[in-house]
């Protein structure tokens, strides 16, 4: 699939990656083959990035990782593979410094499922993902709009997107992500509330 490279096509020219989200000292969960950190020029003020996969233990816990020692995490894909979503959000955010980013890219159960489930092109994959409905096709949908607000008492969700700019709508069903551009996807980042700003009630900073 390579998420990590097809969204450099979006990500460099989106000033909030290279200046605000990957910075400093970070973590890419799930990363296999295609690391963020191959893109180190593109993204010059990361300093570390620590490639995480199976030989390193379970994702969903990152045990290893103390809390609040990291800037930023990236995963790209690996959520789907998760049994607890929820669980494995909780640790990837307990692992940020308060301030820190956490940039996911999951699948979108249309684009990518495209109305069956279990997945007809990735076995592994537990669960499918949708930004908001009012009902799924999928026995394993997570709403994201639901999902996402039940961090809000330590995390505001700064992006949630749809990934389609480069899906063919007309095409028949087959996995687009085999294709060089197409991303077929959901990407959200999140940023760790401080205790100051917890304390006004999570309100973002103007300043």
């Amino acid at each position: 699939m390579s998420g990590t490279s097809k969204a450099m096509m979006r990500r460099v020219h989106d000033q909030r990656f290279t200046t605000r989200y990957f910075v400093d000292n970070g973590i890419d969960i799930g990363c296999g083959a295609d690391p963020i950190a191959q893109y180190h020029e593109q993204f010059p003020l990361i300093k570390s990035v620590k490639n995480w996969d199976l030989p390193d233990g379970d994702a969903q816990y990152l045990e290893t990782i103390p809390d609040g020692s990291l800037d930023f995490a990236h995963s790209s894909h690996s959520l789907e593979h998760m049994v607890e979503p929820r669980i494995a959000l909780a640790n990837w955010l307990r692992v940020l410094k308060p301030g820190g980013h956490l940039v996911v890219m999951v699948p979108d159960e249309d684009l990518y499922e495209q109305g069956k489930f279990p997945s007809t092109y990735n076995d592994d994959h537990k669960w499918t993902f949708t930004i908001h409905k009012s009902a799924s096709w999928s026995p394993k949908s997570i709403n994201l709009m639901q999902l996402l607000p039940e961090f809000s008492s330590q995390a505001q969700t700064l992006k949630l997107e749809l990934l389609d700019a480069t899906y063919r709508y007309e095409l028949k069903r087959f996995d687009q992500t085999l294709t060089p551009v197409a991303e077929c996807g959901i990407e959200f980042v999140m940023r760790k509330l401080p205790a100051d700003e917890l304390a006004k009630h999570g309100r973002f900073p103007l300043t």
